[in-house]
């Protein structure tokens, strides 16, 4: 029977920094195992990297050689692949290499049907969990922890999109609405208050001047009185005096 791979500590996972498009709608980014496989591996080995849905993980079976790699086409039927190839040197401590793996970055896998594995998109939102295995010409050598599962990012099609607004952006917009009218209702008393103490006081002082010019009405011109004439047979002589002719 073949040798059980040795059991490393190392959980795979995201890395800790912030990184532009670190999990998408179909990929997202690992942290890369430098000096993991350091004793373990001979420089003719490969390590894999074996992906399966979250809850397909516990049923993965390690593969027995190359030609047994589960390929990436098979995704939706096995729930599980293994992908990214790569030299066991080139995740060595004194290896320079990127800091970080892309899973799901090769859309030509989908495109043209390849029968090699490869890293092609991921097909659904997931959960996926993740692990590194050490591959030498006899079969797996050594294996990491099974990551903690990873959710993709959700597409949400056009045609779903509501325009209207909807749970909490819709309250606000019918709070917001409810404070607008009343400040323009607030705004239309303060107004209306104002204009009628002006309007108060304008018409306070018509008043008073109209009662003023009532109250200093000119009466009509009366002439002062003529003298009256003397009765017949009677005339002053002097002045004052009156005598009959």
């Amino acid at each position: 029977l073949p040798t059980p791979p040795a059991r490393l500590p190392y959980v795979p996972h995201l890395p800790p920094t912030a990184l532009l498009g670190k999990v998408t709608a179909t990929t997202f980014a690992l942290e890369r195992p430098c000096c993991v496989f350091d004793g373990h591996a001979d420089a003719s080995d490969a390590v894999w990297l074996a992906v399966a849905f979250a809850n397909a993980s516990a049923a993965f079976r390690n593969p027995l050689s190359r030609a047994d790699v589960p390929p990436y086409k098979q995704l939706p039927t096995a729930r599980s692949y293994m992908t990214l190839e790569t030299a066991a040197a080139a995740y060595s401590c004194s290896a320079p290499s990127p800091p970080v793996l892309r899973v799901g970055s090769d859309t030509a896998c989908r495109d043209q049907g390849r029968e090699d594995p490869c890293n092609g998109p991921l097909p659904s939102p997931g959960p996926y969990r993740v692990k590194f295995l050490l591959m030498g010409c006899r079969g797996p050598k050594a294996e990491t922890q099974w990551s903690e599962p990873i959710l993709l990012r959700r597409a949400v099609s056009p045609s779903t999109i509501d325009p209207a607004p909807t749970g909490r952006g819709s309250a606000v917009v019918v709070i917001a609405s409810i404070l607008a009218s009343l400040g323009a209702v607030l705004a239309t008393a303060v107004l209306g208050a104002l204009g009628a103490k002006v309007w108060g006081s304008l018409c306070h002082q018509g008043l008073g001047t109209g009662a003023f010019i009532r109250r200093s009405y000119r009466t009509h011109h009366i002439p002062p009185a003529l003298p009256q004439p003397l009765p017949p047979g009677c005339r002053c002589s002097p002045p004052g005096l009156c005598r009959s002719a």
